[in-house]
């Protein structure tokens, strides 16, 4: 009876809709919640369900999912570790046609971007981080440069930290090691055909998403030469064909120990 209540919703949902607050539902699958604003989001295209929680439950709030017109594959989430194909690559960004959640396959599509300084896509948190404190020094925290505390308000635009705090390391790269980091070019990075590992950072337009490569063990797994060779990773920034010997660049992904 409960599941006839929850089908007979069938209210349809596109990726990125809202389908709640946190503090009200939670998100089952087909859904997630974005932690910046709190609120539950639809990951997919399908058909709204909300189910009523055990009598028993600790946690009395409804789940809220969304079901698709046939059988899921895996769907990337924010955090989901991707395998990617990279598709077009520019100067800022690099698109790709996301292949594996995890072990998982998708079975729909679902693309993904990789941007030069937006997302931080290149630069992790960590370096992130210590280039805010470079940029406060030793003074108090809002003395000029970056204060971290008004991080939540700019979070609520739907940028995330990595978004927020680059773009504002950009005003003072003169502060910073990464002083050409907006004119960073995606070609030296990544090439269309490429095998790449990534994170998901958040969801964009439907069926889009941004992607990281910013940790050591992200970015590309493998990648074909100009001569048609699988290359082989000979440093983190680049890779080279056992056929010619060329050596072309790239961001590597350390992978295993």
């Amino acid at each position: 009876m409960e599941e006839a209540a929850a089908a007979a919703e069938a209210v349809v949902v596109t990726p990125g809709e809202v389908l709640g607050k946190a503090s009200q539902v939670r998100a089952g699958r087909g859904a997630y919640v974005a932690p910046h604003n709190n609120l539950v989001y639809a990951s997919l295209t399908g058909f709204r369900r909300t189910l009523s929680p055990p009598p028993n439950s600790p946690d009395q709030r409804p789940t809220v999912e969304v079901t698709g017109h046939k059988a899921h594959g895996a769907v990337p989430e924010p955090g989901s570790v991707v395998i990617a194909r990279v598709t077009r690559v520019t100067a800022r960004v690099a698109s790709a046609d996301i292949m594996c959640v995890g072990p998982k396959s998708v079975r729909e599509k679902f693309t993904g971007s990789i941007r030069t300084w937006a997302g931080g896509s290149i630069f992790g948190e960590e370096e992130v981080s210590l280039a805010i404190k470079k940029m406060n020094g030793d003074k108090a925290p809002g003395s000029y440069g970056f204060d971290i505390a008004f991080l939540p308000k700019m979070l609520r635009s739907g940028q995330s930290r990595g978004e927020v705090a680059i773009g504002l390391l950009c005003k003072r790269q003169q502060d910073v090691r990464a002083t050409e980091i907006d004119k960073v070019d995606m070609h030296l990075s990544f090439r269309p055909g490429d095998i790449i590992r990534a994170v998901v950072l958040s969801l964009g337009d439907a069926r889009a998403y941004y992607l990281s490569t910013a940790k050591n063990e992200l970015g590309v797994v493998s990648a074909e030469s100009t001569a048609g060779e699988t290359m082989v990773p000979i440093s983190w920034t680049e890779m080279q064909c056992p056929l010619t010997g060329q050596i072309e660049q790239r961001k590597v992904a350390k992978v295993g120990g």
